[in-house]
């Protein structure tokens, strides 16, 4: 079986506010760590049902691509979503508020 491990390193300030984030994977040629604005990591505990989260950014993570990384992510979780499910209907209406929430955030999604 096949094995990889993701690294996540946080180094935070005395207010314990994330200054840098820095991620790396032993699946990926790249075998430096990669630095990052912002994370969001999501887990199922199946035992009791819920997810566990851990959502986090750098304090000099700029609220427009603030803004782009949420656009991005739902529309990756709608993705996901589609292959775990094939649910096709509910992803349309999830891109529908994608397209919805990028207008109302001043998006360009042509980029």
């Amino acid at each position: 079986m096949k094995k990889a491990e993701i690294k996540v390193t946080v180094e935070l300030d005395e207010k314990n506010v994330p200054e840098t984030i820095l991620w790396e994977s032993t699946d990926s040629e790249n075998k430096d760590s990669v630095p990052a604005k912002a994370m969001i990591l999501a887990l199922w505990d199946h035992n009791y049902k819920n997810a566990m989260r851990i959502d986090l950014w750098t304090k000099d993570m700029p609220v427009d691509e603030m803004k782009r990384f949420f656009y991005e992510t739902l529309q990756t979780m709608g993705d996901s979503f589609l292959r775990a499910t094939g649910e096709q209907n509910i992803v349309e209406d999830l891109r529908d508020y994608c397209a919805h929430f990028a207008d109302k955030m001043g998006i360009d999604t042509r980029k």
